[in-house]
Order: C-alpha cells, then sequence, then structure tokens
C-alpha cells in the first residue's frame, strides 16, 4: 500500500476515537462542513432553507459552477427530512436542472452519547449531468465530468444511498465519520463505496456578554477529508478521487449562516480545486407557524 493509503486507512478506522482525548460534551451550533455530516439533526418544527455553490476546475474540459437548494425540516426529535434541488452549469456549454434528491437522517440513540450513531437515507433521481458532488463514491474521478452535457443528460440515474454517521463533540471539538454505500437502481451497476470525515471546533467557546456578528464564538474552522472507495468487485483506492478542504462557518445571530469551502485534490483523478459554498437561514417554529395558517391549532 502507499503511503496515502495507509494514512487513509488510519483515519477511517482510528477517526472515531479522538474524542477519548477530550472530556465534558458541548453542544455545537451550525458546522462548517458541506460533504460530512455530524450527528445533530433540526430542531423539531424548524425549517432551514440552504443555498450551496461549488465551482470545479476541470482539465481539458470546461470548468463547471454546480449549484443546489435544500429546505431540510425537523419531522421530531429523531428524525430530520430534507429535499434537494440540483442544477449546474458547464461554461461554454449550457445550463440544467439536473434532478432532486430526498433525504433522511435517524437518530438512534435518544440522548447525547460518547459516540452518536446517524443511519442516512437518501433517494436521488438525477442526470448523469449532476455535478454538485454532494459525496464522492465508487470509481467517480475528474475525467467523468469532462463529457459534454448534451452527452450526459442523457444518462438518468435512480440511486438509493445509505450512511453511518458517528460523531462526537467534546470540548467544543466535533469529530465524524460518515461511511458510504450506494447502488443505482438502474443499469445493474454494483455497490459503491466512499467515505467523508471531518473535524471542527468554534473559535472561541465563552460566548460574549454582548449580541455581536463578529465575535469569535460565531466562527466554527475545521477541516475535511473524502472520496471514493471503489465498489463491490474492486474496493480500495485504485482509481478513486481524494480531497481535503478547509471549512469555516460564520453563524450570525439573525439564525443566517456562511459556509466556505476550498477543496485541494490529493491524485491525479481528482479535480485539482473546488471552491464551494453556501448560505442558510433557520426558521423557527416553522411547523406551528403551518399548523395554525390550516387550522390545526387555535
Amino acid at each position: 500500500m502507499s503511503v496515502f493509503s495507509r494514512f487513509l486507512v488510519l483515519c477511517i478506522f482510528i477517526f472515531p476515537l479522538a474524542p477519548t482525548l477530550l472530556t465534558s460534551p458541548v453542544h455545537a451550533q451550525e458546522s462548517p462542513y458541506i460533504v460530512a455530516y455530524d450527528h445533530y439533526l433540526e430542531e423539531p418544527g424548524n425549517l432551514e432553507i440552504e443555498y450551496f455553490s461549488t465551482f470545479g476546475t476541470q482539465r481539458q474540459a470546461n470548468n463547471f459552477h454546480s449549484f443546489w437548494m435544500e429546505f431540510e425540516y425537523g419531522a421530531t426529535a429523531w428524525w430530520t427530512t430534507e429535499v434537494y434541488l440540483d442544477g449546474q452549469t458547464t461554461f461554454n456549454e449550457s445550463t440544467l436542472f439536473t434532478g432532486f434528491r430526498w433525504e433522511n437522517r435517524f437518530r438512534a440513540l435518544k440522548h447525547e452519547h460518547f459516540i452518536n450513531p446517524i443511519l442516512y437515507v437518501e433517494y436521488e433521481n438525477i442526470s448523469g449531468a449532476d455535478k454538485i458532488m454532494k459525496e464522492v463514491e465508487g470509481h467517480d474521478v475528474e475525467a467523468d465530468y469532462a463529457v459534454p452535457n448534451s452527452e450526459l443528460k442523457k444518462e438518468q440515474k435512480h440511486e438509493l444511498e445509505f450512511k453511518l454517521i458517528l460523531s462526537s463533540t467534546v470540548k467544543g471539538w466535533n469529530f465524524t465519520e460518515n461511511t458510504i454505500a450506494a447502488k443505482n437502481l438502474t443499469g445493474g451497476v454494483p455497490w459503491e463505496f466512499g467515505y467523508a470525515l471531518g473535524a471542527s471546533r468554534p473559535l472561541a467557546l465563552k460566548a460574549s456578554a454582548k449580541r455581536c456578528n463578529l465575535c469569535r464564538e460565531n466562527f466554527i474552522a475545521g477541516v475535511e477529508m473524502y472520496g471514493g472507495l471503489g465498489d463491490r468487485y474492486s474496493f480500495g483506492l485504485h482509481d478513486t478521487s481524494q480531497y481535503l478542504a478547509p471549512v469555516i462557518a460564520w453563524n450570525l445571530p439573525s439564525d443566517w449562516t456562511l459556509r466556505l469551502s476550498a477543496g485541494f485534490g490529493l491524485n491525479d483523478n481528482s479535480h485539482r480545486f473546488l471552491l464551494r459554498w453556501g448560505l442558510s437561514r433557520e426558521i423557527t417554529g416553522f411547523g406551528s407557524m403551518i399548523s395554525r395558517i390550516f387550522g390545526g391549532h387555535k
């Protein structure tokens, strides 16, 4: 195995044990992650509306800008459901709506624990032109995105994706590991696998006495590492893409959150650079408001 392969295997199996070095659990704000998930679900009855963009460089083809909207709702204390609407622009080619996704996350344990497992299930109905790169699976590589939109849009994918999310937050630090398994329901494609790792921490744990926008505790910085792990017939790092991305989130007192991520490809199969950014707004009590409008509560 190469040095990088050994390092990655070490990260995947040892990463969840990082919290053993720390104590005293602390609740987190909105995380800075764009690819990885932690164990925090949306509060019941709250709706979060999010917009994300990814600018990707492309060797031997046109660069692209992909974008998506997310509508995340806290259905219960143990279930968060979310709908994505995806699109992309490939420069000098075209702009396309590429499909939708329906995501569900389920809390396996009621209270906060040393390691908190979350079960993730997603259905995707997207075209081959989808480039949001919300995760990397199987043998997805940069060359796959070089095919013209006129060809990619002809391919339709109906896919089920499963994740096991293992996350801990201690002394302000969050450590999370996502293991991914996906199956395209069309075309006889084998199961594909991937991963995402994340670590983050607020710049300050103690809140300021006054309400402010630029207080250090409003900023959370971290790093993500993610990539493909091959498929059922060729599991591993061969012919996969891998990325490392510093991330930062700015949580404003007005319930707006800004996120920024600069991703760098770690091998020749990866895009050299991915710039991601996002803006989200949480609407507290959305479920109760809708119930009142339709006469559910007087």
